[in-house]
């Protein structure tokens, strides 16, 4: 007979086996309280006071909501920037991730050159959006890119705000297009191929099959999807920064956090409620994804 394996419960553990798991417990949640959750305390109690970040904490003074409503009133990038959030949000998640899951079904289905197509994709993912907009430039540059040879123009893409957001876009669905397709694509190899004939046999079609049959089986993937972009959505940066910091035409909520707590004009207090409205906006939908994931547990 095969014997069975006995775990011991914690009063069972010897005097230094309890204080090595006290520490694997201990120290991860002393580094999360540290490095997440007092920054992000602290950003919502700074967002209620006055204070420049120079001088002693004394100096801190309460004004209550004055900072929100200022974001709201009489703070003109404001709205501007909730709306390029909301316009980078839609094409994000209405072009880039639709390219992503067609980048994905493709390779998944073996085209020749498979191994070749899915390294060129998902290539941008490991570079950093501020190095995707200098490659960009290269492209975009008003005398010597790529774009304006090509057409024939003299079109400055990053400076012309009335332009200069969409061509961000571009450059940005580019390397988010590669991260779908590799979410997806992971989710495809796990999908049961038994499905796949079963739904061939009922004469199913291949697109059919794809949107009725493999992809409500792949939920979690589209939930964590629907997360990802929408996080990303928000907390884009990088690239606005490099070309003009968040000014003519590619205002963010990012960059104006950043332009307030380590700008000429440094505000903490009002850049600290700009953060807060970026954490209660990110949370909505972090907590609708960790509800139903708790739900299906």
């Amino acid at each position: 007979m095969a014997s069975k394996r006995k775990y011991k419960g914690i009063d069972q553990l010897s005097k230094r086996d309890k204080i090595v798991v006290s520490l694997m417990v201990i120290v991860p949640t002393l580094l999360v309280l540290w490095l997440v959750w007092f920054p992000a305390v602290g950003t919502v109690l700074l967002s209620f006071t006055n204070w420049d970040g120079i001088g002693p904490l004394s100096g801190i003074k309460p004004v209550g909501l004055q900072n929100y409503i200022d974001i709201a009133t009489i703070y003109p990038p404001f709205w501007p920037a909730i709306q390029h959030n909301l316009i980078w949000l839609a094409v994000l998640f209405f072009i880039a991730t639709p390219l992503g899951i067609l980048f994905a079904v493709l390779v998944d289905r073996g085209v020749s050159g498979t191994r070749f197509y899915q390294t060129s994709i998902y290539l941008p993912v490991v570079l950093s959006l501020a190095l995707i907009g200098f490659i960009w430039q290269l492209i975009y540059s008003r005398d010597q890119g790529l774009l304006n040879a090509i057409t024939g123009g003299t079109t400055d893409w990053y400076g012309d705000p009335d332009v200069n957001l969409w061509a961000v876009l571009v450059a940005a669905s580019w390397r988010h297009a590669g991260y779908i397709m590799l979410l997806y694509l992971a989710g495809l190899k796990g999908v049961d191929p038994s499905l796949r004939e079963a739904a061939k046999i009922d004469g199913a079609s291949e697109t059919t099959t794809f949107f009725r049959v493999i992809l409500p089986v792949m939920r979690p993937i589209n939930i964590i999807v629907i997360v990802v972009t929408f996080i990303e959505s928000l907390r884009a940066f990088d690239i606005v920064w490099v070309i003009n910091k968040g000014r003519n035409g590619l205002e963010l909520i990012s960059a104006l956090v950043t332009q307030n707590v380590v700008g000429e004009a440094s505000r903490i207090g009002f850049g600290s409620a700009l953060a807060t409205i970026m954490l209660l906006i990110s949370s909505v939908l972090v907590v609708i994804y960790l509800r139903i994931a708790m739900k299906e547990d």
